[in-house]
């Protein structure tokens, strides 16, 4: 069969298979959600952090931010998961560099790319550690 408009061809697909507008599409829903700049992420920088449903559906709501897996795990879901408005009140710019080098390895390549992309010094910060 042709394409057409009333039959398009196949999306075009990336070396794994993945269909390139799905992943355009994707990205951009996380773009949206980045702030102007690091210097908003005003978020907790210690104590217990108590995350909405809207963040956490699935799984921890509470994190003490002075335990490291738990920060780590903070910072990981809110990442994924939170919307525009939710990144300067739980992130902490400081502390974000800080993790970054290690935490860049436990969020999804599209979350690093479009923070990497928009925030140059956390690739630096990823160098610097190496």
């Amino acid at each position: 069969m042709s394409s057409s408009p009333q039959h398009p061809g196949p999306a075009p697909m990336d070396h794994s298979g993945t269909d390139v507008e799905d992943l355009a599409l994707y990205r951009e829903k996380f773009r949206r959600r980045l702030p102007e700049s690091l210097d908003e992420l005003h978020g907790p920088a210690r104590g217990v952090v108590e995350l909405p449903l809207h963040v956490a559906w699935s799984g921890m709501t509470s994190y003490d931010l002075g335990k490291p897996r738990q920060r780590m795990g903070l910072y990981r879901t809110v990442l994924h998961e939170g919307l525009r408005d939710d990144l300067p009140l739980y992130l902490n710019q400081d502390l974000l560099l800080e993790l970054w080098p290690v935490l860049r390895t436990l969020v999804g390549r599209t979350v690093r790319t479009v923070w990497e992309d928009a925030f140059p010094r956390l690739a630096q910060r990823t160098r610097a550690a190496a």
